[in-house]
This record gives structure tokens, sequence and C-alpha cells, in this order.
């Protein structure tokens, strides 16, 4: 079946708003969940809900309170996030790295004890809203072998950098492993083998189960470049934030642990560098030059193009996410009748 984007914000703040949670923190969590499926990444949209409900339900995620800023000069600060849900914690940790980049150049916030915070996109996107390029970091819970090896160490560790343009929605959005997490947990879901070259089971052994290969590890994107990657974001959003890293890194997939991955957040402001028009023109004459011979994409066409065809089609729900929603639903008494029908 398909939802429509207006229903997916509505069920999600609903059954938020059932269980406790304060009407602000539901909001950015209907509104970056949302952001996931629209841009395609349904790993991390609304799919990954009911791992939220889970948290709320074992208390390792608080539904009320707010964050502390436990250090801060006039560029930096690092945020506690008292456990409160991650989406929260990093809506409010890049509004302050963007007013910090507005008067300084740049703006650099560091998160720990937080939540998973949904797709990491949304948060680089609200640095190019302001004319700004916006990089955002964070280590998961481990699910990457180091290479040569096959006990996971280092999560998946996504990227993302948004970057402003006058004519272009430029922006990566990716995790440093051949998968995301979250991708395995939606084939498990979803009956699906997932793709060669992806995963090893626990011997270290190719596997296509995706079930296997949640026993074992995801293999790095590009091989030992991937790996780099992920290798140095560890550090970036472990030891730099206050965060854990490594095999200490918990609570991004079991939600029945108390969260302990990091999260760094910059903000670069263009303006203080130069003109930013200058800078958004020559931005837009470089995707020009690349997009001089035809079908070329660049970072952030796909998205664009799935978000225009979610709005126009709808958001597609399989059966078994549409049956936790209903169980969860029956548990709180709640009619969703008109959402997910029988």
């Amino acid at each position: 079946m398909k939802i429509t984007a207006e229903q997916e914000k509505s069920i999600i703040t609903d059954i938020l708003t059932k269980m406790d949670v304060s009407p602000e923190h539901a909001e950015i969590v209907a509104e970056v969940t949302l952001d996931a499926d629209l841009k395609g990444f349904t790993s991390h949209g609304i799919g990954r809900f009911p791992q939220y409900v889970k948290g709320l339900k074992s208390g390792t995620i608080k539904p009320r309170g707010d964050f502390e800023i436990e250090s801060e000069t006039d560029s930096t600060a690092i945020i506690n996030g008292n456990h409160l849900f991650g989406h929260y914690v990093a809506y409010k940790g890049m509004e302050l790295a963007i007013e910090k980049a507005k008067e300084t150049g740049i703006g650099l916030v560091g998160i720990h004890d937080s939540n998973h915070f949904g797709v990491a996109g949304y948060y680089s996107d609200m640095a190019i809203m302001s004319d700004m390029i916006g990089l955002v970091f964070a280590n998961t819970e481990p699910a990457v072998a180091p290479i040569g090896g096959k006990i996971p160490i280092l999560g998946t560790n996504p990227i993302a950098i948004g970057v402003p343009s006058n004519k272009h929605y430029v922006s990566v959005d990716m995790a440093t492993s051949a998968s995301a997490r979250g991708k395995l947990l939606e084939a498990v879901r979803r009956g699906e083998q997932i793709p060669e070259n992806v995963a090893l089971d626990a011997e270290g052994n190719p596997t296509i189960d995706p079930e296997e290969a949640l026993k074992g590890s995801i293999l790095p994107f590009g091989a030992h470049k991937g790996y780099a990657l992920a290798f140095m974001i560890e550090i970036l959003a472990g030891p730099l934030v206050k965060a854990a890293f490594g095999t200490g890194v918990k609570g991004t997939a079991n939600p029945e642990e108390m969260c302990t991955k990091g999260d760094l957040l910059i903000v670069i402001n263009p303006s203080q560098l130069g003109d930013v028009e200058v800078f958004k023109d020559q931005v837009d004459e470089f995707i020009a030059e690349v997009k001089a011979t035809p079908n070329v994409f660049i970072p952030g066409d796909m998205e664009v193009r799935n978000v225009k065809k979610h709005m126009e089609e709808g958001i597609e729900i399989d059966d078994k996410l549409c049956q936790q929603f209903k169980d969860i639903a029956k548990e709180l008494d709640m009619d969703i009748k008109d959402i997910f029908s029988d």
C-alpha cells in the first residue's frame, strides 16, 4: 500500500504524542523521517520508526526534556543530548552551528549521549537553506570489519555534505559502508536478499542473506578507501565529541541499549570568505560544466527526482511494516484505519 506525505507525518506525530513525547520533538522526528522517505532513503524513513517506539518503551529514548551545552566558544560547542530523540538534538545542534557560523564564519558542534537521528542529509540541508555549507558526521554500532579482519569494529559511519547553489540541490548523503545497516534490516523485514559484494557472514564468507550479514559484517565501500573514511569518522564522531568509539558504540541498531554514538556538525559560512552570490554562481558554473554531457547526474539529482515522485505517487509501505503500525496502534488504543486500512 501507499500513504501520502501528510499521512506519514500525521501517524508519526500522533503515535509519539500518545506516548507523551514533547510536541516539538515529535514534529521534528516526523519531519526528518518523512524527509528520508521522500528522498528515497527508505532504510532511515518510516520503516525505522518502530525502532524508536521500542526505544521509548525501554527508556533508552527520553520523551521530554532538553539537551545540555557542556562547553562553548564563539565557534564551537559540545552538547550532551541527555538521551532525547537524536533528531531533535541534531536539529537544535545544527541550528546552533548555523548561528555560530553567521558570527564567526564557522560553527562546529559535537554531540554525545543522543540517539539515532534518521537521515544525515536533513541537517546539512539546514545549512544550505541559510546559504551555508553543511557537513555531518556520525558513528554507529559496529557493523564493518577492518580490512583484513572479520570482527565488526567500525560503524557504517555516514557523511553528509550540502552546498548552496542558485539553480541546483547539491548534496551527498551516504554511509561509508557498502550498504547502510538499515537497508539490511529493511531486507530482512521484506524477505529480500541483498546484492553481492555487500556483506560477509560471521565466518567471513560473502553472503546475500541479510540475516547472516547482520550476524557478520558489512563491507566498506571502495575497499580500503571506504575503510579509511569510516576509520577517521569514528574518531571525529567519537573521542572528539566525548562519545564512544569502536565496540563501545551501542544503541543505534538495538533500541534496548542506551545509545553511546556521537555526531559532529560543521557549518561553513561562504560570506565570511567572499561574496556568497559569487560563490553560488561559481558552483552553478561548475555544475553546468559537469552536466555539459547529456544524462550526467550530480549529487542531489536523484533525491530531487525521488521527492517529486513520492509527493505525486505516495510512499510505499510493505505488509509487515503496515502490520507493525497496526500492532503499535492497538497497544496504544489508537484508531489508524483511515491510514492503515484492513
